[in-house]
Parts: structure tokens; sequence; C-alpha cells
């Protein structure tokens, strides 16, 4: 088969479909785990010891845990005590989950870096210890942790990859299946590897602009932006 016939006609409609089912990865991901990420801090830094304990534990236990071992204790591991899931749903429960953790750890960083004394003056206003950390801390904190939950996503792009494992044809999993049908295995990787390099410099560009969007005099190191150097 002639090679362009073969990257426009077969290799680029099924890495397409992939692309469709590694976006959908990601886009349900995402705010699932920057909501789980919040809680998790929020509660380690101001919830009573037992959560604060119970969410340093989890946190814990999910990152010094392989993110394929989880997801394949998810799938394979659930049914025997009855709880079945798909193979999509499960790489999502396994990705929420490992997202949620690390987020967790830069926003907890984020909110140690607010002074202590913006929650006193909250609370001499009249402001509940919850109420200050919803309009006072949290917004502060999730600019300063922008950088480390954009690292955190850029990760996210690249292990949705192991969703494969589970039988999920995605990106990787679509590739695959090209590239042991025609053996072309070089240009099919190497097209697959595009899609990701794709995926993380639109998320890098659109990090930039979010950055100057809700940049605050004061709480950057400089003043320019990385689109202001570029």
């Amino acid at each position: 088969m002639d090679q362009s016939a073969f990257i426009f006609q077969i290799l680029l409609s099924v890495l397409m479909d992939g692309l469709v089912v590694t976006i959908k990865l990601i886009a349900i991901t995402a705010p699932f785990g920057l909501i789980l990420g919040i809680l998790v801090a929020v509660g380690r830094v101001y919830g009573s010891k037992p959560m604060s304990l119970l969410c340093k534990g989890a946190v814990g236990f999910i990152k010094g845990t392989p993110l394929l071992l989880m997801l394949f204790i998810l799938y394979f591991g659930l049914p025997s005590v009855g709880i079945t899931l798909s193979a999509f749903v499960a790489s999502l429960v396994g990705f929420i989950m490992c997202n949620g953790a690390y987020n967790s750890e830069y926003i907890r960083g984020a909110i140690s870096s607010v002074k202590e004394g913006q929650m006193i003056a909250a609370q001499a206003l009249g402001m509940t210890r919850m109420q200050a950390v919803r309009h006072i801390i949290l917004p502060q904190a999730l600019i300063r942790a922008i950088p480390g939950l954009s690292n955190e996503f850029i990760y996210l792009i690249k292990y949705s990859s192991l969703a494969y494992m589970l039988t999920v044809v995605e990106l990787t999993g679509s590739g695959k299946m090209v590239a042991t049908k025609y053996f072309a295995y070089t240009e099919v990787f190497l097209a697959v590897g595009l899609g990701y390099l794709l995926l993380v410099t639109i998320t890098t560009i659109a990090v930039m602009l979010i950055e100057r969007k809700v940049a605050v005099p004061g709480m950057t190191q400089s003043g320019r932006s990385m689109l202001d150097i570029l």
C-alpha cells in the first residue's frame, strides 16, 4: 500500500477515533480530580484531626501505589468482591483518584503559603472558618497552585495511555492495533507521539493564557508572563 494512502486513509482515521476517547478520559477526569484535590487539601489543612489523618493516609496510599496496579485492582480485583466496573469507568476512577491525590498536594502547599493573618482577619469580620477558606484563602491558593496543577494535567494526558491496559482503545491503543495489523510501528507510534505533543502544547498555551488572565500584582515572581516573553 502506498505510504500516503496508509497515513491519510487508514492511520489518521483510526487515531482520530482513539484521540476522541483520550479527550473524553481527560475531560471527565480533570474537573473531578480538581474537586477531589480541593476537598482533600482543605480537609487535611482545616479538618479535624481524624479527617486530616484520613486525608493524609489516602494521599500517601495513592502516591505510593503504581497507577497501573490501581487500575488492575479496580478492573480485575473488584469483581471478586461483587463490584464490576467497565474498563472505561475503572480507568476514570483510577485517574481521578491519582489526579486528585497529587492535586491536593499542590493545593495544600498553596494554602500553606497564604499568611495566617488573613484567616484571623476574616474571622474578626464575622466569617466562619469555612467561609474564610472558601472566599479568602482558597481563591488565592488556587491561583498560586496553577503551575503545579498544570503540570499534573500534563501528566494526566500522558498516563491516560494506561487505559489501554484495561482494553480501552484510546490514542495509544488505537495506534497499537494499526501498528500490529500493518507492521508499521515507526510511522504509527511517531503519529501517536505527535498526537500527545499536540495535546500538551495546547494545554501549555491555555495555562499561559489563564495565568495572565488571573494574575494578581505581587503574587507572581515576575511581572511578565510567558506569553510576553514569547
